[in-house]
């Protein structure tokens, strides 16, 4: 008796979001957050606007599978398959093609062009989750031990102090 159609109404997915940070993108997120009658329902929605040559940079849902749609301009985007071949699945998108992104499997988009793109895409839970690989692995806090790192990556624990402390930098302004 409580529900009403505002537990399940979202406005403002024809906004554009802000795209001017250091990866030129804005994910506006509809999940369970956002619309509390998505609970249990397994699906949630997200709008991506892409400044000219901004990314969504690889990322990974543990929970769900997305499928995304191009609304406007032209992107680049690929999924790498899990360990031992680490595959690199790409194509190049335009407006109105659909891509799928399995889930958990790490994925991206850029847009390559000098014009901004949008794309709308469908997720498998109402809570996907997100993990962004660069901040998860350089920006956690605390700081895995760069020697761990160092060895994972096979280059220098200067090179990984470096970016440990410029994820610290850009997370902590």
């Amino acid at each position: 008796m409580k529900v009403d159609a505002d537990d399940f109404f979202f406005s403002g997915l024809n906004k554009p979001g802000n795209t001017n940070n250091k990866v030129g993108s804005n994910v506006t997120t509809v999940n369970v957050n956002k619309i509390g009658g998505l609970n249990t329902l397994g699906i949630s929605l997200v709008r991506i606007d892409y400044a000219p040559y901004g990314q969504n940079p690889p990322h990974t849902h543990p929970r769900a599978t997305e499928i995304l749609t191009v609304i406007e301009g032209t992107l680049h985007v690929g999924f790498v398959t899990s360990n031992t071949q680490n595959r690199l699945i790409f194509k190049v998108l335009n407006a109105g093609d659909v891509f799928v992104f399995p889930v958990g499997l790490i994925h991206f988009q850029f847009n390559p062009g000098h014009e901004n793109a949008v794309a709308i895409a469908a997720l498998s839970s109402q809570n996907p989750g997100v993990i962004t690989i660069a901040n998860a692995v350089f920006g956690s806090n605390p700081k895995i031990d760069d020697g761990i790192l160092a060895k994972a990556f096979q280059v220098d624990k200067k090179v990984i102090d470096d970016l440990q402390s410029q994820f610290w930098m850009d997370n902590n302004n």
